[in-house]
């Protein structure tokens, strides 16, 4: 039995599409139907319920489905320990919001290419709502994103959440620390409208009763640093981004008497029972994330 058709069939039932699995491995949608169809035909039996426009495994699918993923598993237990032991080969789609891109994405992505040199990298930059939609469509493998995600096939872990900070321009915001009521009357930016920054902001204004002058909401922390920097208001941001934005001198953390909820991150990422790659990639990214964390926030996170 071949087992790059078993592969194949494995990828159709996990991402409940023949279009989407040929993506994933690389092959148009008519040499991924020819590998389902040839594997039908070794069996003797359809894998697939092509009566309803709705993806539908028969019933001989679902049995194969448990065999398919033994075996790859099989298969890569084999290659592990029959292998020579040489570098990892590793493509990974991989997606991250832009608190993620702008704290330790790009330093861990440097060190897992040292660890990997065989890597390729696909990089998507959205925000939470997209990021999930795709790992769930299959059209990326792992999401570092503020809420988990949750489907078949799809594991999630929380990593160490990011302390939010106020952030204002030094040369207007000057006090040694600040009280929330000195920030009534203020313009005030945060993340898209609906985001977890911006939903806590609101109730931890609403639950001191401050009213700032407006809360604007925006998706790019760029535009946010650049409106700070050039005096528009307080952002509220993560303090290791704004650690790494060295190229705005101006750029403040505000030490503030009412701290901000932090924000939640999470790793979410298809099982792979084919190739070990996807998880070294998780573990690697979790031992990076906590080596810059203090060991109480590790355990904190992972309680």
């Amino acid at each position: 039995m071949n087992l790059r058709f078993v592969e194949a069939f494995y990828w159709v039932a996990s991402l409940k599409s023949v279009t989407r699995a040929a993506e994933k491995l690389f092959l148009t949608q008519s040499a991924m139907s020819s590998r389902i169809s040839a594997l039908e035909e070794e069996l003797g039996v359809l894998l697939l319920d092509r009566r309803d426009k709705h993806f539908k495994l028969t019933v001989a699918g679902a049995r194969f489905l448990v065999y398919a993923k033994r075996m790859l598993e099989l298969q890569r237990q084999l290659k592990s320990e029959m292998g020579s032991g040489g570098p990892l080969e590793v493509s990974i789609r991989l997606g991250a919001i832009e608190s993620v891109l702008h704290s330790w994405l790009i330093p861990w992505v440097e060190q897992l290419r040292k660890d990997n040199p065989l890597l390729e990298l696909e990089l998507t930059v959205e925000t939470t709502p997209v990021l999930l939609d795709q790992i769930r469509r299959g059209t990326l493998d792992a999401v570092f994103a503020a809420l988990p995600a949750a489907a078949d096939g799809i594991r999630s872990q929380a990593v160490t959440p990011m302390e939010m900070v106020f952030v204002g321009n030094s040369k207007t915001h000057r006090k040694r620390r600040y009280a929330l009521e000195d920030f009534a009357g203020a313009d005030i930016l945060t993340f898209q409208r609906g985001s977890q920054p911006h939903v806590s902001l609101l109730d931890t204004l609403r639950q001191a009763q401050v009213e700032p002058r407006c809360v604007h909401t925006i998706s790019s922390i760029s535009a946010m640093v650049q409106l700070v920097q050039g005096g528009f208001g307080v952002a509220t941001l993560p303090r290791l981004a704004v650690q790494r934005l060295l190229a705005f001198p101006d750029l403040r953390a505000l030490a503030c008497d009412t701290a901000l909820k932090p924000l939640p991150i999470h790793v979410s990422y298809r099982e792979d029972p084919s190739s070990p790659a996807m998880e070294a990639v998780v573990r690697s990214a979790l031992s990076f994330i906590d080596a810059q964390q203090p060991p109480s926030k590790v355990r904190k996170a992972r309680a």
